[in-house]
């Protein structure tokens, strides 16, 4: 990802909207998807943010996320595949490639 902030707005079942920024998108082969991870946007870099991860539409690419309906991640394999890659990046500021692999 480069390093302007890449924003996106995501709209709940009452059609309020929140811009969020993008904290990093990623690909897993074992799960045959991509993957965005977001926060509110306007956080300071010393505020404590939640971060949320959702898989994007098939045919969306991580690296230049289009938009359409986020799928949320519902087994715990994915979700800690999904943690694991976070640790690592939040532990170094990079994406373990391998971080995805099962086995």
């Amino acid at each position: 990802m480069n390093d302007d902030q890449e924003q996106i707005t995501l709209v709940d079942e009452n059609g309020n909207e929140e811009l969020y920024d993008v904290l990093f998108t990623f690909e897993s082969d074992d799960f045959g998807k991509s993957y965005i991870l977001i926060y509110p946007a306007g956080k300071s870099e010393d505020e404590e943010v939640d971060i949320q991860a959702y898989a994007l539409p098939a045919d969306d690419d991580p690296a230049n996320p289009s938009g359409g309906d986020l799928q949320l991640i519902e087994s715990d394999d994915e979700w800690d595949m999904v943690e694991s890659v976070l640790n690592t990046f939040l532990a170094d500021g990079t994406i373990d490639p391998n971080a995805g692999k099962q086995g």
